[in-house]
C-alpha cells in the first residue's frame, strides 16, 4: 500500500491516518533467545503520554543461524494466522547461536553472523541489521529507521488508486468478472482499511532481485510490485507466481512471511527505501544473511523447502498437442511418428485441455469420441514411441462434469458466505473450486489424479490455480480468503504432487505447474505461463525464469515458440531461436495456442535445431542431472542469474538475457540474428568450437548460426557427456562410456556421476591439474587422449 507522495507521508486531510514507531518505551523481554519491546508512536515525555496513544509491539528472535525474525503487531487479539507458509518442511535446523548484549542506548541481538541493533534513545527508534562477515560500513545491511514501521488506516476508496488494485478493475473482462464475483459492495464503502508497514533502507548501488516470477525489468529498483497471483500472460506486470522474498545485491534477503497480498515500493517515490506493507494488524519478516547472495538464497530455501528431484525423463522434450488445435488419436500419433522420422527426440507427450470434452473441465474423463479406449491407446503409444504421458488438469470443476454433483453434496468446494458453492463462469461455465483445506476434498482430488495415473498417465500439468476468490469466500478450515488467494496454488500443487508420488514412487514424481508462491519450489517443475509468439515474449520468459530462480525455484521452463498468436504464429527464425533456448533450459516443451508447435511447420532450420540440440541435451544429461541433484540437496537453482554466480562483477548485476545452467555452462539465447553476450573474468571455452575467449569481455556475433546457441564453459570445469544420439535423458550414465571434457583446468576437479533414478550417486570422475583422468569403481569412461579439451 502506497503511503507516501514523493518523500512525504500523506496528510490526514486525505483521510489517511498513519502512526509509526518513534521510540522504545518499554522492554518486555530480553534474553539470549528473544527480545521484545513496546515502541510508542509519540515521544513519551510523562505519564499522560501513555494514555489514549497506540503502541507497537516488536518481537525479535531467530529460527536458524544467520536469520533474524521480526514481528511487529498493533492489535494482537484478532487474526489466527491461517493459512501460513509452511516453514522448515524439510525439518527444523539446529538451534542457532544467539546472543543479546547492551551498550549504552543500543540493544544488540545476534544470530550467527547477522545481528540487529535496536536504538532505545529518546525519539531515536531504529533497527540496524548488520553482517559480521563484512568490513567497516559494509556491515550495515539495511535499516528500519525513525517512523519506519507502524500502521496506517486508509479509506478503501483510496486503495483503488494503487497499481495492484487498478489491475483488477481494468477493462479486462476477466478482472471485472472476478471482482464482481467478490462483492462490489466493497467498492462503495468509506470504511477504513488497516495496513502494517515497514520501510527498509536502500544503500548506494544496491539492487533488488526476486519477488517471484516477474516479466519486467530484472532489477526491481523503481518498481511497485504487488503479490497477487493472476492470469495475464507474460507481457504484464501481473504474474502467476508471487513470492514475498527479495534478494539484495548486498548479500542478504528479506522474506515477508505473509501469504496474502504484500505490496512493495522499491525505491519508488522515496528512492532510499523499500517500503513494504500488508493489510491487517501484523507484519512479520525475516532478514536472511549468510555472507553472500548465494548463501542468503540457500538459507531462504532451507526455511521454505528444498525442491524435489524431478525424474530424469522429465528433462527430455515435451511435445504438446497445444490448446485449441483439433486432435484425436490419429493426429497425436502422427506427431510422434513425424518427430521420429526427423530424428527429433521426444520423451513426453503432453495432452492439453481437449483430452476431456469441452465444458467438462475438469472431469478427469477422456473424451470418448476422441479416445474410445484411452488405457489401451496410452499403453500403445508409450510402448511404440518410448514416451511418457502428461495430461492437463486444473482445480476447477465445471458444473456439467460428472463429478460436480459429488463434490457439491460432500462439501468439497469453496463456498460463499451464504453457504452456496462458489461458482462463476470465468474459465468454465459454472465452475467450482476444490477446497484443499478440507482433508476429505484433498483425498478426493488425489483419488481423481490417481485414477488418471492408473489409466496410463505419468505426470500432470497443474494449470491455473490463480482464480481463488480473495473476498467473501468460506473455506473448510476457516482460513482467511485474502491469505488463501496466493497460498491456494501451493496447496493445489502439493496435493497433486503427493498423489503422483504416492502412486509412482518418490523418484518418479513431477508436475508441470503454472501458479506458485513461497514454498512452491518443493513441487517442480514450473513453467512461465503464456508468452506471446514474439522475441519480446521470449525475453520476458527468460526474465521471469531469472527472477523465479532468485526466489528459490531450481527448475524452469517456457513455451517454445510462444503460446499466444495475437501477432500471428512465430516466424521460422523465432521458432528456431526459441527452440535452441528451450533445449538449453532445465526443461523443454513445445506448446502453443491457435497453431501447432511442431518443428516442421517452421522450416528446415527448426527441424535441424530440434534434432541437433535435442540430442546434445541428452548427451549433457550426466551434467544436467548432477546439477539437479545438487539443487535438490542444497536448494541452489540449476538456472541461475549471472549475478548469483558472479556477485563481485558489477556488469553481472544487470545481465538478464543470459544465464548459467548449473555451475559450468553460460548460455546466451539469441533474440534475432545477432548474438550478444558478456563473459566474466577468466578463460571461457566455446562449447561448440573449442575457441578460448579471455574475459571480462562483451561479445557480439553477427548472423549467429541458426541451429546453435552461444554456450561457453567456465574455466576449471569438467563436463561428462553421454554417447551421441542416445535419444533419451534417462539412461545409465555410469555405464555408457562417458566422454570426459576438461576446460582450462588448473587444479584438481572432481565431478559427480549421478544415478538416473533419484538422488543417489553412481560414482565420480576426477581430472587432475596435469590432465590425468580417473573414474571411481562402476563408472565407465572413454579412455583416449582426446578426453581433455
Amino acid at each position: 500500500m502506497k503511503f507516501t507522495q514523493g518523500t512525504r507521508w500523506f496528510e490526514p486531510m486525505l483521510g489517511v491516518n498513519w502512526r509509526a514507531a518513534v521510540e522504545v518505551t518499554d522492554i518486555i523481554k530480553q534474553t539470549d533467545d528473544e527480545l521484545e519491546f513496546l515502541a510508542s508512536t509519540i515521544h513519551v515525555a510523562d505519564r499522560k503520554d501513555t494514555v489514549s496513544q497506540p503502541v507497537i509491539l516488536v518481537n525479535i528472535s531467530s529460527p536458524m543461524e544467520d536469520v533474524i525474525k521480526v514481528r511487529v503487531d498493533h492489535h494482537v487479539g484478532g487474526e489466527d494466522g491461517r493459512p501460513g507458509f509452511d516453514l522448515f518442511p524439510d525439518g527444523k535446523p539446529a538451534a542457532p547461536k544467539t546472543k543479546l548484549s547492551r551498550s549504552g542506548k543500543t540493544i544488540s541481538f545476534a544470530s550467527g553472523s547477522v545481528s540487529v541493533d535496536v536504538n532505545t534513545a529518546e525519539s531515536g527508534f531504529n533497527l540496524s541489521f548488520l553482517d559480521a562477515t563484512k568490513k567497516g560500513k559494509d556491515k550495515l545491511l539495511t535499516e528500519v529507521g525513525f517512523k519506519g514501521t507502524g500502521f496506517a488506516d486508509v479509506p478503501y476508496r483510496y486503495t483503488l488508486n494503487q497499481e495492484s488494485e487498478k489491475s483488477r478493475l481494468s477493462s479486462d473482462s476477466g478482472a471485472l468478472a472476478r471482482h464482481n464475483g467478490m462483492g462490489m459492495d466493497e467498492l462503495r464503502t468509506d470504511a477504513l482499511v488497516r495496513y502494517m508497514h515497514s520501510n527498509f533502507s536502500l544503500k548506494v548501488n544496491e539492487n533488488i532481485y526476486g519477488l517471484g516470477e516477474r516479466f519486467g525489468t530484472y532489477v526491481k529498483n523503481g518498481q511497485v510490485v504487488g503479490m497477487f497471483n493472476d492470469d495475464h500472460a507474460t507481457h504484464s506486470t501481473i504474474t502467476y507466481k508471487n513470492v514475498p522474498f527479495y534478494l539484495s545485491s548486498r548479500g542478504f534477503g528479506v522474506f515477508i512471511n505473509h501469504p496474502e497480498e504484500v505490496e512493495y515500493e522499491i525505491g519508488h517515490d522515496n528512492n532510499s527505501n523499500v517500503n513494504v506493507s500488508v493489510r491487517g494488524e501484523t507484519i512479520e519478516y525475516f532478514i536472511i544473511g549468510g555472507g553472500s547472495p548465494k548463501a542468503a538464497l540457500l538459507n531462504y530455501v532451507a526455511m521454505t523447502g528444498r525442491p524435489a528431484l524431478p525424474p530424469a525423463w522429465t528433462f527430455g522434450l515435451y511435445l504438446s498437442t497445444s490448446f485449441t488445435t483439433s486432435y484425436d488419436q490419429k493426429t497425436v500419433t502422427g506427431f510422434l511418428q513425424q518427430m521420429r522420422d526427423r530424428d527429433c527426440p521426444v520423451r513426453v507427450l503432453h495432452l492439453d485441455c481437449f483430452w476431456m470434452k469441452a465444458y467438462d473441465w475438469c472431469s478427469f474423463e477422456f473424451d470418448p469420441d476422441m479416445f474410445p479406449d484411452p488405457k489401451k491407446y496410452l499403453a500403445d503409444i508409450k510402448r511404440e514411441f518410448n514416451v511418457k504421458v502428461c495430461a492437463w488438469i486444473n482445480p476447477y470443476i465445471s458444473q456439467r462434469s460428472a463429478i460436480f454433483k459429488e463434490g457439491k453434496e460432500k462439501g468439497y468446494f469453496i463456498k460463499r458466505v451464504n453457504g452456496a458453492v462458489w461458482q462463476w463462469d470465468w474459465w468454465q461455465p459454472g465452475m467450482a473450486l476444490v477446497d484443499f483445506t478440507n482433508p476429505d476434498a484433498w483425498k478426493w482430488y488425489q483419488g481423481l489424479v490417481t485414477r488418471l495415473i492408473e489409466t496410463g498417465v505419468d505426470t500432470v500439468k497443474t494449470d491455473f490455480g490463480e482464480r481463488c476468490p480473495h473476498k467473501d469466500a468460506v473455506f473448510f478450515d476457516g482460513s482467511d480468503a485474502r491469505k488463501m488467494h496466493n497460498y491456494y496454488s501451493v496447496l493445489y500443487n502439493k496435493c497433486t504432487f503427493e498423489a503422483v508420488e504416492a502412486k509412482l514412487g518418490k523418484d518418479e514424481a513431477a508436475v508441470w505447474a503454472r501458479s506458485a508462491s513461497a514454498g512452491g519450489q518443493r513441487f517442480p517443475v514450473h513453467w512461465g505461463g503464456d508468452p506471446q509468439s514474439t522475441y519480446q515474449g521470449m525475453a520476458e520468459s527468460l526474465r521471469a525464469g531469472l527472477s523465479l530462480a532468485m526466489s528459490g525455484f531450481a527448475f524452469h521452463s517456457h513455451d517454445i515458440g510462444g503460446f499466444i498468436d495475437t501477432a500471428g504464429p512465430p516466424t521460422n527464425e523465432l521458432f528456431a531461436r526459441w527452440c535452441a533456448f528451450g533445449m538449453f533450459s532445465t526443461h523443454s516443451r513445445m506448446h502453443g495456442c491457435g497453431t501447432y508447435r511442431v518443428p516442421w511447420d517452421y522450416g528446415d532450420e527448426s527441424v535441424r535445431v530440434t534434432s541437433r540440440l535435442g540430442h546434445e541435451k541428452m548427451r549433457l544429461m550426466p551434467y544436467i542431472y548432477a546439477q539437479s541433484v545438487k539443487a535438490h540437496k542444497t536448494g541452489l537453482p540449476v538456472l541461475r542469474s549471472m549475478f548469483l554466480e558472479f556477485p563481485d562483477d558489477p556488469v553481472a548485476r544487470y545481465l538478464d538475457k543470459q544465464y548459467m545452467l548449473g555451475d559450468s555452462l553460460l548460455v546466451a539465447p539469441v533474440f534475432g540474428s545477432d548474438a550478444e553476450y558478456y563473459l566474466p573474468e577468466g578463460r571461457w571455452t566455446d562449447y561448440w568450437t573449442g575457441e578460448v575467449v579471455e574475459g571480462p569481455k562483451f561479445v557480439r556475433k553477427d548472423d549467429y548460426p541458426i541451429d546453435l546457441i552461444p554456450v561457453f564453459v567456465r574455466p576449471n570445469s569438467v563436463l561428462l557427456l553421454g554417447p551421441e544420439n542416445i535419444g533419451v535423458p534417462d539412461y545409465d550414465y555410469a555405464a555408457v562410456g562417458l566422454e570426459v571434457r576438461a576446460y582450462e583446468v588448473t587444479e584438481d576437479v572432481e565431478v559427480d556421476v549421478p544415478h538416473p533414478k533419484g538422488a543417489k550417486l553412481a560414482g565420480s570422475v576426477k581430472v587432475s591439474a596435469d590432465g590425468q583422468v580417473s573414474a571411481s569403481a562402476g563408472v565407465s569412461i572413454k579412455k583416449k587422449d582426446a578426453l581433455v579439451a
